[in-house]
Protein backbone atom coordinates (compact mmCIF):
# COMPACT_ATOMS: atom_id res chain seq x y z
CA UNK A 1 0.00 0.00 0.00
CA UNK A 2 1.52 3.19 -0.92
CA UNK A 3 2.54 5.69 2.24
CA UNK A 4 0.49 8.51 0.76
CA UNK A 5 -2.81 6.11 1.39
CA UNK A 6 -1.78 5.08 4.66
CA UNK A 7 -1.16 8.38 5.55
CA UNK A 8 -5.09 9.53 4.76
CA UNK A 9 -6.65 6.33 5.93
CA UNK A 10 -5.06 7.35 9.48
CA UNK A 11 -6.40 10.45 9.34
CA UNK A 12 -9.92 9.16 8.35
CA UNK A 13 -9.46 7.06 11.27
CA UNK A 14 -8.42 8.93 13.64
CA UNK A 15 -11.08 11.58 12.72
CA UNK A 16 -14.20 8.74 12.67
CA UNK A 17 -17.30 9.08 15.47
CA UNK A 18 -19.77 6.79 16.70
CA UNK A 19 -22.89 7.39 14.56
CA UNK A 20 -25.41 8.41 16.45
CA UNK A 21 -28.52 6.39 14.63
CA UNK A 22 -31.93 6.43 15.52
CA UNK A 23 -33.33 2.95 15.26
CA UNK A 24 -37.11 3.29 14.58
CA UNK A 25 -39.77 0.33 14.17
CA UNK A 26 -40.85 -0.53 10.56
CA UNK A 27 -44.33 -0.12 11.35
CA UNK A 28 -43.92 3.62 12.86
CA UNK A 29 -41.45 4.35 9.75
CA UNK A 30 -44.26 4.53 7.74
CA UNK A 31 -46.45 5.82 9.93
CA UNK A 32 -44.22 9.36 10.24
CA UNK A 33 -43.34 9.25 6.78
CA UNK A 34 -47.07 9.51 5.96
CA UNK A 35 -47.65 12.00 8.51
CA UNK A 36 -44.33 14.25 7.25
CA UNK A 37 -45.64 14.27 3.84
CA UNK A 38 -49.43 15.07 4.52
CA UNK A 39 -47.92 17.85 6.20
CA UNK A 40 -45.49 19.08 3.59
CA UNK A 41 -48.28 18.67 0.78
CA UNK A 42 -50.24 21.29 3.02
CA UNK A 43 -47.10 23.63 2.35
CA UNK A 44 -47.97 26.68 0.17
CA UNK A 45 -45.81 29.59 -1.09
CA UNK A 46 -47.57 32.73 0.41
CA UNK A 47 -47.44 36.24 -0.93
CA UNK A 48 -49.95 37.90 1.54
CA UNK A 49 -48.06 38.22 4.48
CA UNK A 50 -49.21 39.69 8.72
CA UNK A 51 -46.71 41.26 10.54
CA UNK A 52 -47.39 39.40 13.44
CA UNK A 53 -43.89 39.08 15.04
CA UNK A 54 -42.54 35.77 15.03
CA UNK A 55 -42.22 34.14 18.47
CA UNK A 56 -38.57 33.95 20.19
CA UNK A 57 -36.40 31.09 18.93
CA UNK A 58 -38.08 29.44 16.29
CA UNK A 59 -36.41 30.97 13.43
CA UNK A 60 -33.15 30.76 15.52
CA UNK A 61 -33.93 26.41 15.84
CA UNK A 62 -35.27 26.35 12.26
CA UNK A 63 -31.69 27.55 10.86
CA UNK A 64 -30.15 25.51 13.28
CA UNK A 65 -31.83 22.62 11.30
CA UNK A 66 -30.59 23.97 8.04
CA UNK A 67 -26.88 24.13 8.99
CA UNK A 68 -26.52 20.60 9.33
CA UNK A 69 -27.20 19.69 5.64
CA UNK A 70 -25.20 17.58 3.68
CA UNK A 71 -22.32 19.38 1.74
CA UNK A 72 -19.67 19.21 -0.14
CA UNK A 73 -16.28 18.52 1.64
CA UNK A 74 -18.08 19.71 4.46
CA UNK A 75 -17.28 22.86 3.75
CA UNK A 76 -20.40 24.75 4.58
CA UNK A 77 -20.65 26.96 1.66
CA UNK A 78 -23.56 29.06 2.73
CA UNK A 79 -24.40 31.99 4.74
CA UNK A 80 -27.77 33.53 5.99
CA UNK A 81 -28.54 36.98 6.44
CA UNK A 82 -31.97 37.58 8.91
CA UNK A 83 -33.25 40.48 8.27
CA UNK A 84 -35.92 42.26 10.83
CA UNK A 85 -34.93 46.00 10.69
CA UNK A 86 -37.95 47.98 8.24
CA UNK A 87 -34.82 50.18 7.21
CA UNK A 88 -32.87 47.33 5.75
CA UNK A 89 -36.58 45.22 4.32
CA UNK A 90 -37.80 48.84 2.66
CA UNK A 91 -34.25 49.16 0.91
CA UNK A 92 -34.56 45.33 -0.16
CA UNK A 93 -37.79 45.72 -1.07
CA UNK A 94 -36.82 48.86 -3.31
CA UNK A 95 -33.99 47.63 -4.87
CA UNK A 96 -36.05 44.03 -5.46
CA UNK A 97 -38.61 46.17 -7.08
CA UNK A 98 -36.42 48.06 -9.94
CA UNK A 99 -35.02 44.67 -11.03
CA UNK A 100 -38.90 42.96 -11.39
CA UNK A 101 -39.67 45.74 -13.51
CA UNK A 102 -37.12 45.40 -15.73
CA UNK A 103 -37.91 41.51 -15.82
CA UNK A 104 -41.65 42.21 -16.39
CA UNK A 105 -41.50 45.00 -18.56
CA UNK A 106 -38.54 43.59 -21.11
CA UNK A 107 -36.04 40.85 -19.87
CA UNK A 108 -38.94 38.13 -19.50
CA UNK A 109 -39.84 36.39 -22.60
CA UNK A 110 -43.55 36.25 -23.39
CA UNK A 111 -43.58 32.01 -22.80
CA UNK A 112 -42.32 33.34 -18.92
CA UNK A 113 -45.29 36.06 -18.64
CA UNK A 114 -47.86 33.22 -19.89
CA UNK A 115 -46.63 30.98 -17.68
CA UNK A 116 -46.62 33.25 -14.41
CA UNK A 117 -49.94 34.98 -15.71
CA UNK A 118 -51.84 32.02 -13.39
CA UNK A 119 -50.20 32.23 -10.60
CA UNK A 120 -50.69 36.78 -10.69
CA UNK A 121 -47.45 38.21 -9.94
CA UNK A 122 -45.96 41.38 -10.96
CA UNK A 123 -43.51 43.63 -10.13
CA UNK A 124 -44.80 45.08 -6.84
CA UNK A 125 -43.58 43.20 -3.80
CA UNK A 126 -44.76 44.60 -0.63
CA UNK A 127 -44.81 41.36 1.00
CA UNK A 128 -40.67 42.02 1.89
CA UNK A 129 -42.31 44.90 3.92
CA UNK A 130 -44.82 43.41 5.54
CA UNK A 131 -43.41 40.06 7.06
CA UNK A 132 -41.36 40.37 9.90
CA UNK A 133 -38.21 38.23 8.43
CA UNK A 134 -36.46 38.18 5.50
CA UNK A 135 -33.62 35.52 5.12
CA UNK A 136 -31.25 35.89 2.43
CA UNK A 137 -29.08 33.11 1.21
CA UNK A 138 -26.02 33.03 0.41
CA UNK A 139 -23.70 30.72 -2.15
CA UNK A 140 -19.87 30.74 -0.75
CA UNK A 141 -17.15 30.10 -3.73
CA UNK A 142 -14.61 30.23 -1.04
CA UNK A 143 -14.06 29.43 2.57
CA UNK A 144 -11.57 31.02 5.23
CA UNK A 145 -10.07 28.90 7.84
CA UNK A 146 -9.66 29.77 11.43
CA UNK A 147 -5.65 30.09 10.50
CA UNK A 148 -6.77 32.32 7.50
CA UNK A 149 -6.15 30.07 4.63
CA UNK A 150 -8.53 30.48 2.07
CA UNK A 151 -10.16 27.32 0.28
CA UNK A 152 -12.59 26.61 -2.42
CA UNK A 153 -15.67 25.73 -2.03
CA UNK A 154 -17.17 22.05 -3.54
CA UNK A 155 -20.94 21.31 -4.80
CA UNK A 156 -21.66 24.88 -3.57
CA UNK A 157 -24.79 25.16 -5.51
CA UNK A 158 -26.27 21.48 -4.89
CA UNK A 159 -25.12 22.10 -0.96
CA UNK A 160 -27.08 25.21 -0.74
CA UNK A 161 -29.93 24.15 -2.61
CA UNK A 162 -30.08 21.80 0.03
CA UNK A 163 -30.10 23.32 2.87
CA UNK A 164 -32.42 26.18 1.70
CA UNK A 165 -34.66 22.93 1.04
CA UNK A 166 -34.26 21.87 5.09
CA UNK A 167 -34.52 25.57 6.28
CA UNK A 168 -38.24 25.50 4.42
CA UNK A 169 -39.23 22.28 5.45
CA UNK A 170 -38.30 23.18 9.26
CA UNK A 171 -40.17 26.66 9.05
CA UNK A 172 -43.32 25.03 7.50
CA UNK A 173 -43.75 22.36 10.43
CA UNK A 174 -42.72 24.83 13.20
CA UNK A 175 -46.00 26.68 12.16
CA UNK A 176 -44.97 28.99 9.44
CA UNK A 177 -45.06 30.17 6.00
CA UNK A 178 -42.49 30.81 3.00
CA UNK A 179 -41.98 32.54 0.37
CA UNK A 180 -38.99 32.16 -2.29
CA UNK A 181 -38.38 35.30 -3.64
CA UNK A 182 -35.44 35.49 -6.55
CA UNK A 183 -35.14 38.78 -8.28
CA UNK A 184 -32.57 38.91 -11.44
CA UNK A 185 -30.07 40.04 -10.35
CA UNK A 186 -29.58 39.83 -7.02
CA UNK A 187 -26.17 41.44 -6.23
CA UNK A 188 -27.98 44.15 -4.51
CA UNK A 189 -28.30 42.11 -1.42
CA UNK A 190 -24.44 41.83 -0.95
CA UNK A 191 -24.56 45.98 -1.24
CA UNK A 192 -27.44 46.13 1.19
CA UNK A 193 -26.06 43.42 3.85
CA UNK A 194 -22.44 44.21 3.40
CA UNK A 195 -21.57 40.88 2.36
CA UNK A 196 -18.19 40.22 -0.01
CA UNK A 197 -18.68 39.60 -3.34
CA UNK A 198 -17.39 36.06 -3.73
CA UNK A 199 -20.84 34.93 -1.49
CA UNK A 200 -23.77 34.81 -4.61
CA UNK A 201 -26.98 35.80 -3.63
CA UNK A 202 -28.61 32.48 -3.55
CA UNK A 203 -32.65 32.89 -2.75
CA UNK A 204 -34.28 35.44 -0.04
CA UNK A 205 -37.04 33.78 1.60
CA UNK A 206 -39.73 35.86 2.82
CA UNK A 207 -41.07 34.48 6.12
CA UNK A 208 -43.72 34.95 8.81
CA UNK A 209 -47.81 33.91 9.14
CA UNK A 210 -50.22 34.13 6.58
CA UNK A 211 -52.61 37.54 6.91
CA UNK A 212 -56.05 36.24 7.72
CA UNK A 213 -57.66 37.18 4.79
CA UNK A 214 -54.51 35.37 2.59
CA UNK A 215 -55.17 33.41 -0.60
CA UNK A 216 -53.29 31.07 -3.31
CA UNK A 217 -53.69 30.49 -6.79
CA UNK A 218 -55.55 27.17 -7.10
CA UNK A 219 -52.56 25.32 -8.39
CA UNK A 220 -53.08 21.69 -9.15
CA UNK A 221 -49.26 19.63 -8.73
CA UNK A 222 -48.62 16.39 -11.73
CA UNK A 223 -49.68 13.14 -9.52
CA UNK A 224 -46.50 11.68 -7.71
CA UNK A 225 -46.96 8.71 -10.40
CA UNK A 226 -45.95 10.91 -13.28
CA UNK A 227 -42.64 12.32 -11.70
CA UNK A 228 -41.54 9.12 -9.76
CA UNK A 229 -40.01 6.33 -11.53
CA UNK A 230 -38.82 3.20 -9.40
CA UNK A 231 -36.28 0.55 -11.34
Amino acid sequence: MPLLTIFFSDILEISKAPLNFWEIPESEMKRRAQIFSSHLIQRRSVRDFSERPIPKGVLEACLESAVTAPNGANLQPWHFSVIRDSKIKKAIREAAEEEEKKFYNSRAPNEWLDSLAPIGTNAKKPFLETAPALVAIFQKSEITSPDGTVSRTYYSKESVGISTGFLISSLHHAGLATLTHTPSPMKFLNEILARPLSEKPFLLLVVGFPAPDCHVPNIHRLPTEKMVEFH
